[in-house]
């Protein structure tokens, strides 16, 4: 896919009450995941995007419903010394969902063609064969029936240092600045070179790439779960199962009705 990311720039507010609307989506969510129980699917969710562009309160929205049984959080961080000497796609097995799951990624597989480009911790020679490791790896998922949604949060420099000082000032989100966010920062020419080569290889039929404008995150964040929404429902039963002449009979006899 070629992409410009001053496409989604614009942060325009959300139009519209943003708490209705975030619980309405937040209840089908929850209905999306019942359905999904039922019908044994399986699902695996990437997020990816800039430092600061609010991956993870987009997470935390996009999860307040769900069982927790049957869902999993990962924060992808630097690899282990164990994991250095794997494959790179070694430590993501896993994580991967099995039935009646979903596995969310708050950072992902994407690293390798990403920040391990960027930051030289992958050679050349690995970070090029990453598109097609990666793609066929989630070509196999696929064809095991996990339905893969992918997305990415878009920021304007000017929008990321304005989140990064907000952080800086307020005492119980300092924690969350770390020197890789200025690191990353100084290179966000590299990085924006990066990403779209990442999106022109790795947006396949079978796991298209889907980007936000994070520059306001409430209607980022409306618009990122509408979209997963949408996602998890088009490759999923619609319809709730019957109740079983069993526990009909059990409801019967114990309620009278």
């Amino acid at each position: 896919m070629t992409i410009s990311l001053s496409n989604f720039e614009a942060g325009s507010p959300f139009d519209g009450n943003y708490a209705k609307s975030l619980k309405a989506v937040q209840k089908r969510l929850g209905e999306l995941q019942s359905l999904h129980i039922l019908h044994n699917c399986r699902t695996l969710i990437i997020v990816e995007g800039w430092d600061a562009a609010g991956k993870g309160g987009a997470i935390r929205r996009l999860t307040a419903n769900w069982d927790p049984r049957y869902f999993e959080v990962y924060s992808i961080g630097a690899p282990t010394a164990e994991e250095k000497e794997k494959h790179f796609l070694w430590r993501f097995w896993n994580k991967l969902p099995r039935a009646k799951e979903v596995s969310v990624l708050d950072r992902s597989h994407y690293g390798r063609v990403l920040v391990e480009r960027v930051e030289g911790f992958a050679s050349e020679a690995e970070w090029r064969r990453g598109y097609d490791e990666i793609n066929e790896f989630e070509a196999q998922q696929r064809d095991i029936g996990t339905n893969i949604i992918k997305i990415f949060l878009h920021v304007t420099a000017k929008t990321q240092d304005i989140v990064l000082q907000e952080r800086l000032e307020t005492p119980s989100k300092r924690w969350k600045v770390t020197a890789e966010d200025f690191r990353n920062r100084s290179k966000r020419t590299d990085y924006e070179a990066a990403i779209a080569e990442m999106f022109r290889l790795t947006d396949t039929r079978w796991a298209p790439w889907k980007i936000f404008d994070s520059n306001n995150q409430k209607a980022a964040r409306i618009a990122i779960l509408n979209y997963i929404a949408d996602m998890m429902e088009k490759d999923m039963p619609k319809n709730f199962p019957e109740l079983s002449p069993e526990i009909a009979e059990l409801a019967k006899l114990t309620f009278g009705k």
